[in-house]
C-alpha cells in the first residue's frame, strides 16, 4: 500500500526592513567544528565533553553515524541553567568498530544531505567489523563522492555501487589486507601513500585526514589537482593538531603533485572541547545591516579561527558596509556590521570560501539595482554542493528581475538599467540551506519574496525564521 505524498512546505513570506536595524545575536555552534569534534571525539582515547556543539539535522546525522559505528552520546545537563550552555559527552567507540545491523542484519547510515556525513565516514567503515551501506536525499546522490572512495579501494578498502558508479547508494567495508585491515601484520613504520583528486570538494582531502592517524604508519595524502576552500583543510589540520595528532603540512608554493599532507599515527587527546559559533551562518545577519542600513553584531567572534566565515571581515567592506570589532570579557569579540543601504559591486576570487558565495550573491543582486555589475570567481566546485549552486542563483537571480550568468568557474551580476527594479517572486530554495537565506537577504530589500522551502535552513541553522525574525523585533523594540 503507498501512502500519500507528503503536502509541500507553505511558503515563508520574507520580511522586509522599514528602516535601520539595530541588532546583536548569539549564534548556534560552528557545523564544520561540530562535525570534527564529534569524528575525533568518536575515536579518542578516552571520552570527551563538547560544549557548544551544534544541533541541527546535519550534526544529528553525523551523531547516528558514529553511534552505528560504536560511538555513544550522552546529553549532559545545563549547569548554567540558560538552555544555551549544552553539553554532548562522546564515549569513543572500539575498534574494530562494532557495527550496528538492522534488523536484516544490514547496517545502514543516511547521509541526508550532509556532505560531511557521506565523506567523513566512509573511511572509517573501512574500519569497521563489517560492511556498511550510504545512501541519502535524492540530492546526495548527484554529490560528487568517486575521488575518496577510489582512494579508500587504492588503501586495500571494499567499495561496491549500489546504483550509479560513483554517486550514492555504496557500500563500503574492510578489505581482505593492505594497511586498512586492523591484523595487518607488517605495521610499518612510514606512513602510507595515497592520492585523490580533491578538485570537486576540500571534505575528499579533510575526509582521509580524519581517518589517517588510525592506520598503522599514519597517511601521506596527495591531491592530484587543485583544492578548493583550502581553510577547510587548515580547520582540520589545526582541530587535528588541537587533539594531540601530529600533521605535517606541505609547502604552500608546492606545485600540484608535490604538495603532500602527512597525518601520524595516533588517538586524539580527550577531554573538554568548547565549539565556536558558525561565522559562514553569520554571514546573512551580517549582510542584513548592509541591505537595510544600520548595524547587526554577533557575540563571540573568535579573535583568532580558521573559519572561511572570518572572511566576512573583509568582504562587507567591498560590499559597501563597515566592521566594528569589540572586546569582549572572555577574549572573544563582538563583531559588527555597519550599513547605510547603499551596496557597491564586487569582483572576487571566492575559491577559499565559497560557501560564504549565495550571500555574498544576494548582496550583489541587490547592488545590480542600484547601477553596480559583480564577477565571483573560483568557485566552479559549487556546482557539486547540495544543489549546483551556481545554476540555482543565475535562476533565482533572473526570477526577480536581475541579470546574471554563469561563466566557467563562477557568476556575473549585471547592473540594471537606470529605473530598472528588482521584483517580488517565489524563490525556490532547492533543499539548500544556504539557497533559503539567499531568499531571506534578498526578501529584506525586495518587498514580497517568498521561500519556498525556508525549512531546510534546519540543515545548519535551527529555527532560522525566529533568529531572522528577531533583527527587524529589536529594531522595533529599541
Amino acid at each position: 500500500m503507498t501512502g500519500a505524498s507528503p503536502a509541500a512546505p507553505s511558503p515563508w513570506s520574507a520580511p522586509v526592513a522599514s528602516g535601520p536595524l539595530d541588532a546583536v545575536i548569539d549564534l548556534p555552534g560552528s557545523k564544520s567544528l561540530t562535525a570534527r569534534a564529534l569524528v575525533t571525539a568518536a575515536v579518542a582515547q578516552a571520552p570527551t565533553t563538547l560544549r557548544g556543539a551544534l544541533s541541527s539535522r546535519d550534526t544529528d546525522l553525523m551523531r547516528a553515524a558514529l553511534t552505528a559505528l560504536g560511538a555513544r552520546f550522552e546529553e549532559l545537563p545545563d549547569d548554567a541553567g540558560s538552555g544555551t550552555d549544552t553539553a554532548l559527552r562522546v564515549t569513543p567507540a572500539p575498534r574494530p568498530f562494532p557495527t550496528r545491523a538492522d534488523t536484516d542484519g544490514v547496517t545502514r547510515i543516511d547521509c541526508g544531505l550532509a556532505g560531511t556525513v557521506m565523506r567523513f565516514i566512509p573511511p572509517l567503515a573501512t574500519l569497521a567489523d563489517t560492511p556498511v551501506v550510504f545512501d541519502g536525499d535524492s540530492a546526495a546522490r548527484r554529490r560528487p563522492l568517486a575521488p575518496l572512495l577510489d582512494a579508500l579501494e587504492g588503501l586495500g578498502a571494499q567499495v561496491a555501487y549500489l546504483g550509479e558508479s560513483g554517486f550514492l547508494p555504496v557500500r563500503v567495508g574492510p578489505g581482505g589486507g593492505g594497511p586498512l585491515h586492523p591484523t595487518d601484520p607488517a605495521r610499518p613504520e612510514a606512513p602510507h601513500r595515497v592520492s585523490v583528486d580533491a578538485a570537486g570538494s576540500s571534505q575528499f582531502l579533510s575526509a582521509l585526514l580524519l581517518a589517517g592517524f588510525l592506520l598503522p604508519g599514519g597517511l601521506a595524502i596527495t591531491p592530484t589537482g587543485p583544492v578548493p576552500s583550502l581553510p577547510h583543510v587548515t580547520m582540520t589540520v589545526e582541530f587535528l593538531r588541537g587533539r594531540g595528532i601530529t600533521v605535517d603540512e606541505p609547502d604552500a608554493g608546492a606545485s600540484v603533485g608535490a604538495r603532500t599532507w602527512t597525518v601520524h599515527p595516533g588517538a586524539p587527546r580527550a577531554g573538554t572541547l568548547f565549539i565556536e559559533p558558525d561565522l559562514s551562518n553569520a554571514g546573512p545577519f551580517l549582510a542584513a545591516a548592509l541591505v537595510a542600513g544600520g548595524r547587526v553584531g554577533v557575540h563571540h567572534w573568535p579573535a583568532n579561527t580558521t573559519q572561511a566565515g572570518d572572511a566576512w571581515r573583509w568582504l562587507l567592506p567591498h560590499l559597501g558596509g563597515a566592521v566594528e570589532q569589540a572586546r569582549e570579557a572572555d577574549g572573544s569579540l563582538t563583531l559588527t556590521a555597519v550599513g547605510t543601504g547603499e551596496l557597491h559591486g564586487i569582483d572576487a576570487d571566492l575559491s577559499a570560501v565559497g560557501e560564504l558565495t549565495p550571500t555574498v550573491a544576494a548582496l550583489a543582486a541587490l547592488a545590480s539595482a542600484q547601477g553596480h555589475a559583480s564577477r565571483l570567481r573560483g568557485i566552479g566546485h559549487l556546482r557539486g554542493h547540495e544543489t549546483d549552486r551556481l545554476a540555482a542563483l543565475v535562476a533565482e537571480i533572473n526570477r526577480i528581475g536581475g541579470t546574471a550568468r554563469q561563466t566557467a568557474d563562477g557568476l556575473e551580476i549585471a547592473a540594471l538599467p537606470a529605473g530598472a527594479r528588482l521584483h517580488p517572486a517565489r524563490l525556490r530554495a532547492y533543499a539548500d540551506h544556504r539557497m533559503a537565506t539567499f531568499a531571506a537577504v534578498v526578501g529584506l530589500g525586495v518587498r514580497g519574496v517568498e521561500v519556498d522551502d525556508i525549512a531546510c535552513t534546519a540543515k545548519t541553522l535551527p529555527d532560522f525564521p525566529t533568529l531572522w525574525a528577531s533583527l527587524l523585533a529589536d529594531r522595533e523594540g529599541r
